[in-house]
């Protein structure tokens, strides 16, 4: 398992796509959330949409390996049947999570996880790459940035720390740490 976590508009979704684009062994986990899809999500590829009552059934049925509240009612996590999808084609699991998904994940599953975490420069250099990203409004906006800088406190609990200063330093860097991990 490789465990991406990082704040909101790290680039940590940048470096999940570019590691599954170049190595066929990697398969991604689609993450189960609560929120309406953004333009051009798409249902079983990008999230698993669930309506509040149908992600709180599937809690209390103990369907999710791990789970969180990320934002006031805005649930996120990672069901079990999607782990025994990708391990049934073989593939070694890629995640792309929130913060406290990832350190819960990496507890779970310890050596055999690798976790790391994308940082940014700063909290102004997030804000800008959130602001470029025109998906928020400034109310959400604010909530994300008051988020990461809480989040950009648990770096140190991750096994590797990803700098993403410059996007194609920190892909090769990601590229080498994820193969480093494999051919263990």
């Amino acid at each position: 398992m490789i465990i991406f976590s990082a704040p909101s508009g790290s680039g940590k979704t940048t470096m999940v796509k570019h590691l599954l684009s170049e190595n066929s062994h990697l398969a991604f986990s689609v993450s189960a959330c609560n929120r309406d899809p953004r333009k051009g999500e798409v249902h079983g590829k990008d999230y698993y949409f669930f309506s509040t009552a149908e992600f709180k059934r599937k809690i209390d049925a103990g369907e999710f390996v791990e789970w969180e509240e990320v934002y006031e009612g805005r649930f996120y996590g990672t069901l079990r049947s999607e782990l025994e999808r990708i391990w049934d084609c073989g593939r070694s699991v890629v995640f792309d999570v929130d913060v406290k998904g990832g350190l819960r994940l990496k507890q779970l599953y310890g050596k055999a996880a690798l976790s790391v975490f994308v940082q940014v420069p700063s909290i102004q250099v997030l804000a800008e790459r959130l602001r470029a990203r025109s998906t928020e409004d400034e109310d959400s906006l604010q909530m994300r940035i008051s988020r990461a800088a809480e989040e950009m406190n648990y770096a140190n609990q991750f096994d590797v720390i990803i700098v993403n200063d410059k996007l194609e330093t920190a892909l090769l860097e990601a590229k080498q740490r994820v193969a480093d991990f494999l051919a263990v």
